[in-house]
This record gives C-alpha cells, structure tokens and sequence, in this order.
C-alpha cells in the first residue's frame, strides 16, 4: 500500500501544478501598485496621463477633478504593473513627458521638484 501511495504523489503533484500554474499566471497578469506623487515644484499639477510604452495614446486624466498643488501628495491607486510613458502638466499648461517609468519595478513614489518638471519641459520642447 506504501508502495502504491509513493506513485500516486507525483502524479498528483503534476495535476495541481498543471492546475495552479493558469491561476498564477493570472496573479501576475493582475498586479498592481500605488503610486504616490508629492510635488515639490512651484506650481500645481493639474493633469496626469499615462500610456503604455507600447500605446501611443494617451490614457485619461488620472487625476480627474484634482489638482496636486505645490507642497501636497495624490496617490493614484491600483495601477496596473507596466511601463508607461507619463505626461505632466502644470498650471501654466506647460507639459512634460517621462518616458519608460517601471510601475511596480522601481516607481511607487514620485517626487516632482521645480528642477524635475523645468527640466522636462525643455526637454519635452526640444522634442
């Protein structure tokens, strides 16, 4: 009977592999992260847009009806783990694009200073 049971373990082994693997494989699919951005800057954010690397368009405003003004923190919430391309615009409608920021590699927390955002935007400009 002992004999029987050692056969049957790996072979029931592969069946729960071979039947968790979709689901973790979904798990990963599914992961997100909170990005907390503080601005540091002289002006207020008023628009934040993300694309895919691999999308040309932009996405919605994220954040909608809020402004992120100078001093203050907004975090955007369940942002699916990708790398994205982020266009910053301040009160003045001077915008900047960040391209390739990692969510969920190495960005959950953005702070924007002065320098940051006047930088970008010449770059931006020059583009």
């Amino acid at each position: 009977m002992r004999h029987s049971c050692r056969r049957l373990t790996p072979a029931l082994l592969a069946i729960a592999v071979a039947a968790l693997l979709p689901l973790a494989a979904q798990a990963a699919a599914k992961r997100s992260a909170n990005v907390k951005i503080t601005n540091r800057t002289d002006w207020e954010i008023h628009q934040l847009f993300l694309s895919s690397t691999d999308d040309e368009n932009w996405g919605p405003d994220q954040l909608g009806d809020e402004v992120i003004g100078v001093g203050e923190s907004f975090t955007l919430q369940d942002v699916p783990c990708d790398l994205y391309d982020v266009k910053i615009v301040d009160e003045d409608e001077d915008s900047c694009v960040v391209p390739e920021v990692d969510i969920c590699g190495q960005s959950q927390q953005w702070t924007i200073t002065s320098g940051d955002l006047l930088q970008c935007e010449a770059g931006s400009a020059a583009e």
